[in-house]
């Protein structure tokens, strides 16, 4: 993915892969990431995609050690599924739920576009084991996406994940360390041809030393508004 990743683009395969050094030393450190790399991530999407407004609704630490990463609702480990995190339906959703009905209904009747878009960089790196890949949402078929229900304490999400297709591409950026970053497209608004939904799981990568170091991230979710 590194040698061609200034063709790839967030509105065309899906997501993209940046260099994005952060001033933050401690990412397990919930209020250096609060004070310090929220509004770094904001500042990137405004100025990668051009953005009015970046929302930021939840942060997630992982580790594939076994135990997890250290989260405030508990420890989490790789996403080891193909999926997409929002789908058709829970998109618009989930945007009234972070920016409120009414928000979400002036957005909607105004035509503004917005869009979900995470942002997952490694805590620690080279990432040597459970790397992230990303199908080239250009290559996905509208009916190889299998809507499912996700079931949370307080609500019932919706995600899509993915049947095998001849044709779909998968990219992966090897050995990626805290100075880059993965935009990666959840769901967006606009239904013009640009991509909408990127299929993304953690991976076994062939030939991983038994010893390699831990994979640990840092994923922030958040929704852009073009306004």
């Amino acid at each position: 993915m590194r040698l061609f990743a200034d063709d790839l683009s967030i509105d065309h395969e899906g997501f993209a892969l940046v260099q994005h050094p952060t001033n933050v030393i401690d990412l397990y450190d919930d209020a250096q990431v609060q004070a310090k790399y929220h509004p770094e991530i904001q500042g990137l999407l405004k100025r990668e995609l051009g953005a009015g407004r970046v929302v930021i609704f939840d942060t997630t630490r992982r580790s594939d050690d076994g135990q997890g990463a250290a989260n405030a609702d508990g420890r989490r480990g790789p996403a080891s599924r193909i999926h997409v995190d929002y789908t058709e339906k829970s998109g618009p959703v989930r945007l009234a739920d972070v920016v409120g009905g009414e928000e979400a209904q002036r957005l909607a009747a105004s035509g503004t576009r917005g869009a979900q878009v995470n942002v997952w960089r490694p805590i620690n790196g080279p990432v040597e084991r459970s790397p992230l890949t990303l199908a080239d949402a250009a290559s996905i078929d509208a009916d190889d996406l299998i809507a499912t229900d996700q079931v949370f304490a307080d609500r019932v999400g919706e995600i899509y994940h993915l049947a095998h297709a001849p044709g779909q591409r998968w990219y992966y950026a090897s050995e990626m360390d805290r100075n880059e970053a993965l935009l990666i497209k959840g769901w967006d608004s606009r239904d013009d041809g640009r991509a909408r939904f990127t299929p993304h799981t953690a991976f076994d990568l062939p030939g991983t030393s038994a010893d390699a170091p831990a994979c640990e991230s840092i994923e922030v979710r958040t929704f852009v508004v073009f306004d």
